[in-house]
């Protein structure tokens, strides 16, 4: 079973920074993509950043330049730093991770894993 838990969010200004984490436990040595989504209030969940486990990563046009997605592979721990943020990234922000198909892992793989998500509210 992969388990993932965000936490981090909370108020802040607009031009303030947050981190937020994202644990994920179960098939530790197995390969993956973990993704942040958010959603706004009244919109669809958009893809925020993404990284796999071999430190390549994406970013949506909104974040580049403010965000930045890492990892720590020891502690099965990503982070999301969120910097100079505006109104907009009002959101809840969710993890999610998939699992690479390989034969240690072929019963976690082909599914997306959930966060509960954490709230981000930025306030001009």
């Amino acid at each position: 079973q992969v388990q993932l838990v965000e936490s981090g969010g909370g108020s802040v200004q607009a031009g303030g920074s947050l981190r937020l984490t994202c644990v994920v436990s179960g098939y530790a040595d197995c390969a993956k993509t973990i993704t942040w989504y958010r959603q706004g209030p009244g919109k669809d969940q958009d893809f925020v950043s993404t990284i796999n486990s071999a430190g390549a990563t994406d970013y949506a046009d909104s974040v580049k330049g403010r965000f930045t997605i890492s990892q720590d592979n020891g502690k099965n721990t990503i982070y999301l730093q969120m910097n100079n943020l505006k109104p907009e990234d009002t959101a809840m922000y969710k993890c999610a991770a998939a699992i690479h198909h390989s034969p240690l892992c072929a019963a976690a793989a082909g599914r997306v894993y959930w966060g509960q998500g954490t709230q981000v509210t930025v306030s001009s």
